[in-house]
């Protein structure tokens, strides 16, 4: 039978299967320094010598502004981790995890796993690159299968190729505005079709990096000619292989983009699937414009940036920077004169690092209007709580920062050539190589802020919880546990980074769930969008926070809260609407809904009224819950 790409890679990858999920062997893992520190403390707690994976790569990319001793503390804990368990560490200022890892590691056909939910950059090379929160990652490279849902496969096909002045950034703006953030949970995103083949791997990358914002599981182009020639000038030629979809492959759902019809989007404040089109914008005033993050800092991005700003002056009312992607692009931009003529015409160079993507600095001015191109605008993310950001190609923003209001950027004329080079340079100088056998008694250097991981018991059968806050649809985990150069310091520190759960939504709220006892949470629709991090389930835990009770969750944050032995609970709408806040819900027969016997029993107030709630997990999630967690269960497993 014709195959699906996506079912080629599962199949060679396929450790087991159930009628709801596949168990997948992982080839490569990734963690960033956000997320890194908890990995491998979880990957020691499981307590192994060395990771099993083919490959694995810690990189410093988030933490990376050192305002106080932690970041650097942080540092020096992830290089020491990495030559003690055998994973190769990408220091600071070596660039982004997924442009760096698209660069110097990315393989056709490969399973990779990070710790960031833009890990489905890999896609743009052909490989099957999903994000997960630590905890899984950790388990990966402890040899353990990574389990995903069983997805729905969706056969994107691009027609013809793009317009002038209209980009890879606007496709995946396109998806978004058809299908929204919710549009692609439980899917995977598989794209065919004669328009491929006009697409260069960076820009493939930038669309498989913002399928995370539909919430799909993962996104995917084949492995062809162009590919190959990236892989070619990149020198790893032996990583290449052709890989593609057999003719008359069967979809779950089909798309079609006609890619010539498409013009300059942006998604507007504050979700990345409010698009509209540019020229509805015009003239809008713009008081800041930043060029660079895993969606769009590739050389070839700020290529085309510094041809359309050469002989040119930005906007004195708009305060304009770039973050190149890595080391890599920066090298190269600084010896063909690209950052010459950015420098030339006002620009500020920032470190190959997130940054601002992470509120890591550049935050908008009061009340400003930021364009980015960047693939998250929620509210605050920036820094400035009443920033409006809009998120943009990188053609959009270099116009925008030229005229200092929103400008189609058709209306500059010829859009400049920009050719890429037949070779990279490549200089592997900042990627430290483990030993082949690194000593067991390696020491580990641990800062004042790296703490212990909290521990969560056995699963309780029955719980009275407080609902502690009731909240809209598309919470985010920035919502829940925020960025920012305040807050993502403290991600070694559970019991230090807990008092921010929710402190952007309500103030006092990890003090009221302390002092209440165990409590809950109820949300609506995509409850836990966006960003991979664990601490938004880690830090609610901690807190004493036992189960949510939402409409419907996105993947990661559900797999998180499992994990960490929440439970997920799916309430009614009728459910959704009687349950407020100081509301107290019963949970009973929870063993028995674990042991797949009964149902759950949901009740509330002191009337006992029944909720119709249901704990839809499979049978291996089960048993996650009932140890109290993934990192119990897994400790079992390996060690026995």
């Amino acid at each position: 039978m014709a195959r699906t790409l996506t079912a080629k890679i599962i199949e060679n990858h396929l450790v087991n299967a159930t009628d709801a999920e596949y168990a997948l062997r992982i080839d490569q893992t990734l963690t960033q320094d956000a997320t890194g520190t908890m990995a491998y403390l979880e990957f020691e707690a499981i307590g192994l010598d060395r990771v099993k994976t083919e490959l694995s790569v810690s990189y410093v990319d988030h933490n990376t502004l050192q305002t106080g001793f932690e970041n650097a503390d942080d540092h020096r804990f992830l290089q020491d981790a990495a030559a003690r368990f055998g994973i190769r560490f990408s220091r600071p200022g070596n660039g982004i995890c997924h442009q760096v890892h698209l660069e110097r590691f990315g393989a056709p056909g490969k399973t990779l796993l990070g710790s960031d939910s833009h890990t489905p950059t890999g896609g743009g090379i052909g490989m099957l690159a999903i994000g997960a929160g630590g905890l899984d990652v950790a388990a990966a490279m402890a040899g353990m299968p990574f389990n995903i849902p069983k997805p729905k496969v969706v056969g994107v096909t691009l027609n013809h190729s793009l317009p002038p002045w209209v980009s890879a950034k606007d496709i995946i703006l396109e998806l978004l505005r058809r299908l929204t953030v919710k549009g692609g949970v439980g899917r995977i995103f598989e794209y065919r079709g004669p328009g491929v083949k006009t697409l260069s791997v960076p820009e493939r990358a930038t669309i498989t990096n913002m399928g995370a914002e539909l919430g799909a599981t993962t996104s995917i182009f084949p492995s062809d000619e162009v590919t190959r020639v990236f892989l070619a000038a990149q020198g790893r030629d032996e990583a290449w292989i052709p890989l593609a979809a057999d003719e008359g492959a069967v979809y779950d759902e089909q798309i079609e983009i006609d890619l010539a019809t498409l013009e300059p989007l942006a998604a507007c404040p504050h979700s990345p699937d409010a698009v509209k089109p540019v020229r509805d914008l015009a003239g809008l005033k713009v008081d800041q414009v930043l060029i660079g993050s895993c969606t769009n800092s590739s050389l070839k991005d700020l290529m085309r940036v510094a041809a359309v700003l050469r002989d040119r002056t930005v906007h004195p009312d708009v305060s304009f920077a770039i973050a190149p992607g890595s080391r890599q692009v920066l090298e190269m931009l600084s010896a063909n004169g690209g950052l010459r003529d950015i420098i030339a015409s006002g620009g500020r160079i920032l470190e190959t690092a997130c940054g601002p993507c992470i509120g890591m600095g550049q935050a908008p001015s009061s009340g400003g209007v930021s364009v980015r191109t960047f693939n998250r605008n929620f509210k605050g993310r920036s820094g400035t709580q009443d920033a409006q950001v809009y998120l943009t190609s990188p053609e959009v923003a270099v116009a925008c920062a030229l005229k200092g209001v929103f400008t189609d950027p058709r209306d500059l004329g010829e859009v400049p050539e920009v050719l890429m080079p037949d070779a990279f340079l490549v200089n592997d100088s900042m990627i430290i190589v483990p030993e082949k056998k690194p000593s067991a008694a390696a020491a580990i250097r641990r800062g004042p802020n790296i703490r212990p991981l909290p521990k969560r018991g056995p699963m309780e059968d029955t719980l009275s919880l407080m609902v502690l806050l009731k909240l809209r649809d598309n919470i985010t985990t920035d919502d829940i546990m925020p960025a920012g150069s305040k807050i993502l310091p403290l991600r070694s520190n559970i019991e230090a980074i807990s008092r921010y759960v929710f402190s952007g939504i309500e103030a006092g709220f990890s003090e009221h769930a302390l002092s209440s006892g165990p409590g809950c949470v109820v949300a609506g629709e995509n409850y836990g969008q966006g960003s991979s991090r664990e601490h938004a389930a880690l830090a609610p835990m901690h807190l004493g926070v036992k189960a949510v009770l939402a409409r419907s969750f996105a993947r990661i944050h559900r797999s998180n809260l499992i994990n960490f032995g929440i439970l997920p609970i799916l309430v009614d709408e009728a459910g959704y609407t009687l349950l407020e806040k100081g509301a107290t819900v019963t949970l009973g027969n929870i063993h028995g809904a674990l042991a797949g016997e009964s149902p759950i029993e949901v009740t509330a107030g002191p009337d006992g009224t029944r909720l119709n709630c249901t704990l839809d997990i499979s049978g291996r999630e089960r048993e996650i819950l009932r140890h109290g967690g993934l990192l119990n269960y897994i400790s079992e497993k390996v060690r026995g």
